[in-house]
């Protein structure tokens, strides 16, 4: 039978259940339970009783299904499957996802999973990826990992074990023998494989892609509407995409370039040569390529580092990647190989059980915009066997069913694609990406609101010298700006630039530009343009002195410190020089480095703590949060510790300073001889003894502009008040010795007028 099949290909891997069993109660799971029974089967169960009445059973859905979170491993989902198959009960027992230890309360996930309470999958099937309840939105992945891992695993333990009717197992039965081609009574064998590493033979584009061991996906605007119209949730058709029907939605390929003749074809001699430094023994990598309106890659890997868009599916084996795994490739080498906008290489995860000479595939989550807190997925599915030359019989392993893996219908996605009218055409015709629109149109609020205070900041800086003359009124409107910059446009709507952004545009340059990655992110967009724009009249000091969350959590952690009575330390400015040439050495090595291996670079560009505190907000392994605050805890003591001396982004930022336009910070001949008070305010010690402020360094926080016109702390002021006092007063006595002469001839004229009028 199919299903047993499909259950035959568990993963050897230690069963969770036992561990949680002790822990929750019957009840708790299973309502009127009073006790388990044993723990048996694989997978592994736990029968339910009430007395001695058995009420059904309940299982961790990652010993079923072995679906990763965002966090890149299992959720462990506790179910309670009743007799007839209905779900009784289920808890979310176990997980590491970030977003939900601190970015979405817990209770909300669990309101989640309280929507397959009393749903029966084996009497009413659900849509592919299609889930109970609204997706949350800033969980997507987890929530799509949960559902996904329900859905799976509910069938496959009700059918194992026997739950539900004798007409609705019969019924599912039938349901997988009509799905399957017709073939013998009993299933056949077949030795199983190992990757032929002795092949090693070039190949070109076109070689690759009829021999399959490039394989492709081709979805059309049409194809993708009709998969939203067929499988999407409710109101997902009514936002179609816009365009051709037949216009290139999305084109990818997938290959195996850990098999040489592969690797070595697409990658080139340098490529599979970087690609063998990576691998370790028996590891395996897989090749990604993209073009077309939809990107495979997205950017949420640039905030979670994970590659939330695509998923590794091997029987119940399935995984996401993660930026440590991933490698950017420029180009490919091959011959007659067309320019992708996205081409990347990943290594599979050692923890991972995967054969890669046994078939797979590589699943698409596809999304669409309905709303600002609302969105709808699809998932389409491409097919990945190595063809024959590039494998070897392994007959020394345990042999493999021909028909196995089969997938059942909650998992069947490329079914539903084909009955949705996907083809394996070959059109390579372009278009430009239409998501982002409907990505800037749900952020329309956000937008807004970051828009206004852009605004308010411009105009805080073109009327500057007016604003810094109330001293008090501008430094309570600076501590609230930074506050909204660090919790609004940082932790809310996670808009932290970042120096990966700097060298992913250079790198886009030097290959092949597009808008419109750039445009998935509206909120980063415009600080990038606003910053750039602004760059050329105020130096870096927009983004770092007002628009860097993490700048903002320093100057305001500091304040607290100051406010506490923390003494601050005062760098000697010879070597406070020195030190501030280091973050220009650590861009430029970044840059160095991105131009050779752009995911190198990335994986380097971590000594920015800005993903670990604004992103993930400090959720992440122990060694990120330890550096992040390591640097908060420097900042304590010298103001904006990382900004000064170590950020490759303010570096890369700082580099026009040069090309400004105008010189906005007004000075007195007196400043730095002999005055000396901004020099020994500055908080980032951007004024040299000199009286001169080095434009790379300064980052337009305006405390020296406050001082200029501060009427008891400015000597020059204090000096000019003075002496237009002395003017004032003597002149005023000059009036008063004046005033009886005058009167006196004023008498005269008067009486002169008279007479003649007279």
């Amino acid at each position: 039978m199919a299903m047993v099949l499909l259950l035959s290909s568990f993963s050897a891997q230690a069963e969770r259940l036992p561990e949680f069993l002790g822990k929750i109660q019957p009840s708790e799971i299973f309502p009127t339970a009073t006790r388990y029974g044993k723990l048996e089967g694989k997978p592994m169960v736990a029968r339910v009783y009430k007395g001695d009445e058995q009420l059904g059973l309940v299982y961790i859905t990652s010993d079923v299904v072995s679906t990763r979170g965002y966090s890149s491993k299992p959720i462990d989902t506790m179910v309670a499957l009743a007799n007839d198959g209905t779900v009784a009960g289920a808890k979310l027992v176990a997980h590491n996802e970030p977003i939900v230890l601190i970015g979405i309360p817990q209770s909300r996930v669990d309101k989640f999973i309280q929507n397959y309470v009393g749903l029966n999958f084996l009497k009413d099937p659900p849509k592919p990826g299609v889930a109970p309840a609204d997706i949350i939105s800033g969980a997507t992945v987890t929530l799509m990992v949960i559902n996904d891992s329900m859905q799976r695993s509910v069938k496959a333990v009700a059918y194992q074990y026997g739950l539900g009717t004798a007409q609705a197992t019969a019924a599912a039965d039938n349901a997988v023998a009509a799905s399957a081609p017709a073939a013998e009574p009993q299933a056949q064998t077949r030795p199983r494989r190992a990757v032929n590493m002795e092949k090693q033979d070039i190949q070109s584009w076109d070689v690759l892609l009829e021999q399959k061991a490039v394989a492709k996906l081709h979805l059309t605007v049409d194809d993708v509407n009709k998969l939203f119209a067929q499988n999407g949730k409710e109101g997902s058709a009514e936002h179609e995409e816009k365009g051709p029907g037949d216009d290139t939605f999305i084109d990818m390929y997938v290959a195996l370039v850990s098999q040489p003749s592969i690797g070595k074809s697409l990658l080139g001699d340098a490529g599979w040569e970087n690609l063998q430094r990576r691998l370790k023994p028996g590891q395996q990598a897989v090749l990604v390529a993209g073009e077309g309106r939809y990107s495979w890659k997205g950017s949420g890997y640039v905030r979670g580092g994970i590659f939330d868009r695509i998923e590794m599916i091997q029987g119940e084996t399935t995984f996401r990647f993660t930026d440590a795994q991933h490698e950017r490739v420029l180009a490919l080498a091959a011959e007659g190989a067309p320019a992708f906008k996205e081409v990347s290489w990943f290594t599979i995860p050692e923890d991972v059980k995967f054969d890669a000479a046994e078939p797979w595939r590589i699943q698409l989550m596809i999304q669409r915009v309905l709303s600002v807190n609302d969105k709808a997925f699809v998932t389409a599915d491409l097919d990945y066997e190595l063809p024959q030359g590039y494998y070897v019989d392994d007959p020394k392993a345990e042999p493999v069913s021909i028909a196995a893996p089969v997938a059942m219908p909650s998992e069947n996605v490329q079914t539903a694609a084909q009955t949705a009218g996907i083809a394996d055409a070959a059109s390579d015709s372009s278009a430009s990406n239409q998501l982002w629109k409907q990505v800037w149109q749900a952020k329309q609020g956000q937008i807004i609101v970051v828009g206004i205070a852009l605004a308010v900041l411009l105009l805080v800086f073109l009327f500057q010298d007016w604003i810094t003359r109330h001293e008090k009124a501008y430094d309570r409107f600076r501590l609230c700006f930074l506050t909204f910059t660090l919790f609004y446009i940082g932790f809310y709507a996670q808009a932290q630039l970042s120096v990966v952004n700097t060298l992913t545009l250079f790198s886009a340059i030097l290959t092949d530009f597009h808008w419109e990655f750039f445009l998935m992110d509206p909120l980063v967009f415009i600080l990038w343009l606003f910053t750039a724009a602004t760059m050329l009249l105020w130096n870096r000091g927009t983004f770092c002195g007002w628009l860097c969350p993490f700048g903002a959590l320093q100057e305001l952690s500091n304040r607290i410190a100051k406010k506490l009575g923390v003494k601050q330390i005062t760098v000697p400015h010879l070597l406070h020089t020195r030190l501030s040439a280091i973050k220009y050495v650590i861009f430029f090595g970044l840059l160095a480095v991105s131009l050779y291996d752009l995911g190198l670079a990335e994986h380097f560009a971590e000594i920015e703590p800005f993903k670990t505190a604004i992103i993930l907000k400090f959720v992440r392994e122990w060694w990120f949060v330890l550096f992040a605050v390591a640097l908060l805890g420097a900042g304590l003591f010298i103001e904006r510790f990382f900004c000064r001396y170590l950020c490759p982004l303010g570096a890369a930022v700082a580099i026009p300073g040069r090309l400004r336009i105008f010189d906005w910070l007004r000075r007195y001949k007196m400043c730095g001889n002999p005055c000396q008070i901004c020099t020994h305010e500055c908080p980032v010690q951007a004024i040299a003894p000199e009286g001169d402020i080095h434009p790379n360094e300064c980052i337009q926080c305006l405390h020296c502009q406050v001082m200029y016109h501060h009427t008891a702390r400015c000597p020059q002021v204090v000096a000019t008040n003075k002496k237009k006092q002395k003017q004032a007063a003597a002149k005023a006595e000059a009036d008063a010795q004046a005033a009886p002469q005058e009167q006196v001839v004023h008498f005269v004229k008067s009486a002169k007028r008279i007479a003649v009028e007279k």
